[in-house]
């Protein structure tokens, strides 16, 4: 059960998400966890100013970081037109879910930074395009330590097509 859980991590592109569950999630240890800069378009950040604002208002931390799965071996992809580690470990999540993907990635993304200890559970929140619709209590690791990620429950996730 997910009893006694200090610390939420939240994905959000836009911020929309991020400032809703800063709102919602006040007072406890919140991480919102945001694209890549230049994720979608070079020298771009998708999260809106106003937002990443509110949620760092509203007391959250916010992480801005490179993804785990999305790394050099996307750069490797795109550039031999050739599927690396990283590709293969995050179509084997999505097969619970891209929601479930994201709530790994954005696990380990939350250890690496620090604002989260790979020794507590801790509520992962993540969504398919926009919003949030998959949620999970989980122990995260480091990226590095990627195989010590435990996934305690699924609380919540669409079914699949």
């Amino acid at each position: 059960a997910a009893t006694g859980i200090r610390s939420i991590v939240v994905a959000t592109t836009e911020g929309s998400t991020g400032v809703r569950a800063s709102e919602v999630f006040k007072g406890r240890n919140v991480v919102v966890v945001s694209h890549a800069h230049g994720f979608k378009t070079p020298n771009e950040q998708e999260l809106r100013a106003e937002d990443a604002a509110k949620i760092k208002a509203n007391g959250a931390h916010l992480v801005t970081c490179g993804h785990p799965f999305a790394g050099v071996g996307r750069a490797v992809r795109r550039k031999y037109n050739t599927y690396e580690l990283d590709d293969l470990f995050a179509d084997c999540l999505r097969m619970f879910g891209q929601g479930v993907k994201v709530t790994i990635e954005i696990a380990m993304m939350a250890a690496d930074a620090g604002l989260i200890r790979t020794d507590e559970d801790v509520i992962c929140v993540g969504g398919t395009n926009r919003g949030a619709d998959t949620a999970v209590v989980l122990r995260a690791a480091n990226t590095q330590d990627f195989f010590k990620t435990r996934i305690q429950e699924i609380l919540c996730k669409p079914k699949l097509a």
